[in-house]
């Protein structure tokens, strides 16, 4: 069975709804080179495909959208001698298509149901219609493996109010509906059980007004519908904004990482996130701060192609196999991390994480 579905729906008029379906169950729908490979052919040939008026991307299953990258098997290419170059390549790919997703000429709706991390997190932010649900688990937790938020991160965490996204990259913090809407992750919030609603109105319609209006009309009534389900919903990043803008005001990210570590431990949405801050990499840490700093005012060609250096960068040291390892390998929660704290980690050996494998002319993503 294929790890995609794509189904064509004809609607009212003389137009076609396209439907992608992320089928990985098992690995709660986790991006892998075989989707990347069948996606972006699909996306280009619906592209120059005058009948389709939209793009509805999901998933099968219940727990997840997509609960990140294989990273996993990413582990084993950095640890087992294998070429790296089939590494390089998929993130080469990976980053292609968020870049293509974001650039689509046609509307595209995603269903962020479930867990959306890491490598769905760039599937959801490259749509132009973002719709969560009551079970909608937002996170980036790239720093508890020695990672960093990739996939367009740099742009759409950059692109949140005040420094919002610098604190999500920082601490893993989960985002749900409430919360992603308020922080602009999302643009409407709708009940998980009117999914079928949402596929037969867009079905209904004859398409002979702009998508967009026809699309949005549909997520506003769906959303309007909905308003009970979320009412009882917390938000506690909203709620705890006002403490988030202090702790962020620092301007290093040695202040920052301990102003929140000062912060009152009796709130539990607070002790977890500093559990996630002792726990993760220091050396992400740096990475995360400096590469949002370098991308505040690059372009999404720019920041993918970033991305990619860094990326290739950080899988050549130690930090991420023995990240993953702790974390998902042996599970044994205790990573040996480079440096033990964010005060001793060496500014030169984050530097070096920042120069490019490449040059300008050479470089893999330089035609986006």
């Amino acid at each position: 069975m294929s790890c995609v579905i794509f189904i064509e729906h004809p609607t009212q008029g003389d137009k076609v709804l396209g439907e992608i379906r992320l089928n990985a169950e098992k690995s709660l729908n986790a991006l892998n080179w075989d989707m990347v490979q069948l996606i972006r052919p699909m996306l280009e040939k619906w592209q120059a495909d005058e009948r389709i008026c939209a793009v509805l991307l999901g998933s099968e299953g219940e727990k997840a959208f997509c609960a990140g990258g294989d990273v996993v098997k990413l582990h084993q290419s950095i640890t087992q001698g294998e070429d790296k170059s089939d590494m390089d390549e998929f993130f080469k790919e990976e980053y292609a298509l968020d870049y293509y997703l974001h650039t689509y000429s046609k509307p595209l709706i995603a269903w962020g149901k479930g867990i959306v991390m890491g490598g769905g997190m760039g599937l959801l932010n490259g749509c132009q219609f973002r719709v969560v649900t009551e079970s909608s688990h937002l996170a980036m937790p790239e720093v508890n493996i020695g990672l960093y938020p990739d996939v367009g991160a740099s742009w759409f965490l950059n692109h949140l109010p005040k420094r919002n996204g610098l604190f999500l990259g920082l601490t893993a913090c989960a985002i749900h509906a409430n919360d992603a809407v308020f922080l602009g992750l999302a643009d409407r919030a709708i009940a998980n059980d009117k999914r079928n609603e949402l596929l037969d109105q867009l079905l209904a319609n004859s398409w002979n007004r702009p998508a967009v209006e026809v699309i949005d009309d549909v997520l506003r009534q769906l959303e309007a519908a909905s308003t009970d389900t979320f009412s009882k919903l917390s938000q506690p990043i909203k709620d705890h904004q006002e403490l988030i803008d202090e702790v962020m005001s620092k301007d290093s990210i040695i202040d920052i990482v301990n102003a929140i570590l000062a912060l009152d431990d009796s709130d539990k949405w607070v002790n977890k996130i500093q559990d996630t801050l002792r726990y993760g990499s220091p050396v992400s840490m740096h990475i995360i701060k400096r590469q949002l700093d370098r991308c505040r005012h690059a372009s999404l060609k720019e920041v993918f192609q970033t991305e990619l250096d860094l990326t290739v960068r950080v899988s050549r040291q130690r930090e991420l196999p023995e990240g993953i390892r702790a974390l998902l390998i042996d599970k044994d929660r205790q990573p040996q991390w480079t440096y033990s704290s964010v005060e001793q980690v060496d500014d030169n050996f984050i530097a070096g994480f920042f120069e490019s494998p490449w040059t300008p002319e050479n470089h893999p993503l330089r035609d986006l």
